[in-house]
């Protein structure tokens, strides 16, 4: 019998961002178009929480225009777990800049990690998009 593979995993109940609300009025709301990162850290909490749900539309929306990607490729042995935001600058409703500092940690083959970035975010066309990071800041 052939194994039938799914793309991405179920959409959780609780918001993987790490926000005390469930997934579908959390970082839901944004991935589906119904609202904008009113911060930079909203952001960034939205595409931690669509790596784990592995929604490479809002990933690639969400990503200035030009440091972004052609396509997402999603490690099917990585799972993100849960975000720590560590700090941030700016990024506020009167910004049009800032920064956010976080550590994503992850499951990768049975071995616990975690990512260290410092991102970088800005307004483009009004919308709080990633710019890039700094990886192990």
């Amino acid at each position: 019998m052939a194994r039938r593979r799914t793309p991405s995993p179920a959409a959780p109940t609780d918001c993987p961002c790490g926000r005390p609300a469930p997934y579908a009025e959390c970082c839901g709301r944004l991935h589906r178009g119904e609202a904008a990162a009113s911060s930079a850290e909203q952001l960034m909490r939205s595409r931690f929480s669509a790596f784990a749900v592995r929604d490479e539309p809002y990933l690639l929306r969400s990503w200035h225009p030009d440091t972004r990607p052609a396509a997402i490729d999603f490690d099917p042995s990585l799972r993100w777990e849960r975000l720590e935001v560590l700090g941030s600058t700016e990024g506020g409703p009167f910004h049009t800049e800032g920064t956010v500092e976080f550590r994503a940690h992850y499951l990768e083959g049975g071995r616990s990690d975690a990512l260290h970035e410092r991102s970088r975010f800005v307004r483009h066309q009004g919308e709080w998009v990633y710019l890039d990071g700094d990886v192990g800041a």
